[in-house]
Formats: structure tokens, C-alpha cells, sequence
């Protein structure tokens, strides 16, 4: 199995928004931005909480059924991460930009057929935090997202879209920093057992915080074990401190 390319960030960097960030891993590169609180029309205002606003664009032509989609699984996720009670009718808008896909995933191929929208799901759900990050936008907590496709040599981690076409199922796990499940959606065919496996992987590997050179191989996984957790601190980390530049 190849290992998967470790992910990059860039945070804060457009202007005219108050949060941005661009995330890119396993061939897939996401622009997110937000600005809110702001204000928000009067028919959809609620009076108790904020609205979250999530638009997904696609890389080429114009958005669908696909990206309702994601739409709706990225509004009801980040609405339990963001403190809406806080901003009770205002509006908080979550842009999403897809600007690169792997070379297979595109209109008409067996994998939008099959699995749809799960591929690009994580790269969409870490963006999202990372953008809101950004803006400062107060969370309840933040989230880890990863990508497994169970085939008969084991789960694999991060698999490519042919990897994809030939597992039995497909699945997209994201953690809050609790260790709390907050997102669970699946392809295909698999039992209780499987499903139970794979949460037992996804969990290890978004919430362990663990070294780079630290590894595992259990469950058919060998890959570097955790990390995105980690990975995700220090790139929060790296930012606060070019922030405080000023003082030294």
C-alpha cells in the first residue's frame, strides 16, 4: 500500500474575508472562507442561535445534487462544532472552493457513481474547521476526518479512487477533540463486525496524538499510526506564534 502524502495548509491568507484556509491531501485541494457573524435576512434569521451557511463549489461546472449534498452533511456537522448559541440571529457563511480532484474523480466516472460524495468529504470537513479557526469563530471544539476503504488484504487508509472501485465498502469517520463520533457515512457492503473495525482504526487514528516515527499494523492497517490530531495542533500552533511575531 502506498502511504498517502501528508497534508499542507495555508491559513489566513485572502483578503475580504474574516477567516480563510486552503488544505490540500491525497489529491484533493480545498479554498475555504467564512465571514460572519454577520447580518442575516430577516425570513431566515432564528431567533435563538446562528445560521450556518455552507456553499460547496465544485472544481469544474456547476454544482448539483452532489454538492447539495455535501452541503447538508457539512451544515449539520459544523453547526455542533460552532457555539450558535452565542450569535442568535446572525449569520456565520462558509464558502467552499474545490480547486484540484485526483485525476479519476470526475463527472460521469465509476466512483461518483458508486461512492458519490465520501472521497472529498474529509478534505471538506478539515477545511471547514481550519477556516473557522481562522476567523476566530468560538467552537465547542474542533474536528479530525479520515477516509478508509475495507478490501480483502485489510483497511486501508486514505485509498486512491481505483483502491476505492475495488473495496467492499467505504467509509468517512470524523472525531470531535472530545474523541466524540460526530460524523459516520458509508458505502457498500459490510456487517456490524467490519463497521466496528473501523471505528476502532478511524478513532486511533484521528484522536491519538503520536510521534512521527511512532507506527501500528493491526486491523490490515500499516500505516503511520494517529498524527492528524497532532498535525492539526501544530499547524494551529504555528500560526498563533507568526501572530505573535510582533512582540519579539
Amino acid at each position: 500500500m502506498a502511504i498517502s502524502a501528508e497534508p499542507t495548509v495555508v491559513l489566513s491568507h485572502l483578503h475580504h474575508t474574516d477567516g480563510s484556509a486552503t488544505f490540500s491531501q491525497d489529491g484533493y485541494t480545498v479554498i475555504g472562507a467564512v465571514n460572519g457573524p454577520i447580518e442575516v435576512s430577516r425570513r431566515d434569521e432564528l431567533p435563538e442561535e446562528a445560521v450556518v451557511e455552507v456553499t460547496v463549489r465544485p472544481a469544474a461546472g456547476v454544482g448539483g445534487t452532489r454538492e447539495r449534498h455535501l452541503e447538508s452533511i457539512l451544515q449539520a456537522t459544523l453547526r455542533q462544532v460552532i457555539f450558535i448559541h452565542n450569535f442568535p440571529r446572525r449569520l456565520i457563511q462558509i464558502t467552499l472552493q474545490v480547486t484540484s480532484t485526483p485525476d479519476n474523480d470526475s463527472v460521469g466516472s465509476k466512483i461518483v457513481q458508486a461512492s458519490v460524495n465520501l472521497p472529498i468529504l474529509p478534505s471538506l470537513l478539515q477545511t471547514s474547521v481550519l477556516t473557522l479557526l481562522s476567523a476566530s469563530i468560538p467552537l465547542a471544539m474542533t474536528l479530525t476526518s479520515i477516509l478508509l476503504a475495507v478490501t480483502p488484504d485489510g483497511i486501508l487508509r486514505s485509498p486512491t479512487i481505483k483502491e476505492i472501485q475495488g473495496a467492499n465498502s467505504v467509509h468517512v469517520l470524523a472525531f470531535s477533540s472530545h474523541g466524540e463520533l460526530l460524523v459516520a457515512e458509508s458505502d457498500g457492503i459490510f456487517t456490524m463486525d467490519v463497521w466496528d473495525d473501523v471505528h476502532t482504526v478511524a478513532r486511533r487514528i484521528c484522536c491519538v496524538e503520536t510521534s512521527a516515527n511512532d507506527s501500528m499494523q493491526e486491523d490490515g492497517l500499516e500505516e503511520k499510526a494517529g498524527g492528524i490530531m497532532t498535525f492539526v495542533k501544530s499547524v494551529l500552533q504555528e500560526k498563533v506564534n507568526q501572530d505573535l511575531n510582533w512582540k519579539k
